[in-house]
């Protein structure tokens, strides 16, 4: 099955909730495991809040969701830059109450994350899993 979706969201805290809701409904199209899916509901809402968050006042947060047979590829983009020494690791910032989490959780919790290049003036991450061993018992 491939499916894919392309949304423009207003820069607004809301548009982290509409995100996760339209990344479970395509989801829901396919037999993936809850474990996954709620793996992804964080990777898609640490990415879209960092687009809330860092972009440019008057940017849409821009949302790609693509599955295309065991592969899922989300791309959050906006208007704005890519952050000073990005660092897409898994190694969580000390302590966890500070800020700075979302790149390290996106990496933990996805397969490649990347911040790819773009037009000027354009932040992209484009972010893949894997869906190929993930699926839910029959």
């Amino acid at each position: 099955m491939r499916v894919d979706l392309t949304v423009s969201l207003p820069r607004q805290p809301s548009a982290v909730a509409r995100a996760r809701h339209l990344l479970a409904t395509l989801l829901s199209l396919t037999d993936i495991g809850d474990d996954v899916r709620a793996n992804l509901a964080v990777v898609i809402s640490e990415a879209c809040s960092n687009a809330v968050i860092h972009a440019d006042p008057s940017s849409a947060v821009d949302l790609t969701i693509s599955i295309d047979g065991d592969v899922c590829v989300l791309e959050v983009g906006n208007r704005g830059s890519t952050p000073d020494a990005a660092k897409l690791d898994a190694d969580l910032p000390a302590p966890l109450t500070i800020g700075g989490r979302g790149l390290p959780l996106i990496a933990a919790l996805s397969d490649v994350a990347t911040f790819v290049d773009g037009p000027p003036d354009q932040v992209l991450l484009r972010i893949t899993k894997n869906l190929g061993e993930v699926r839910a018992a029959p």
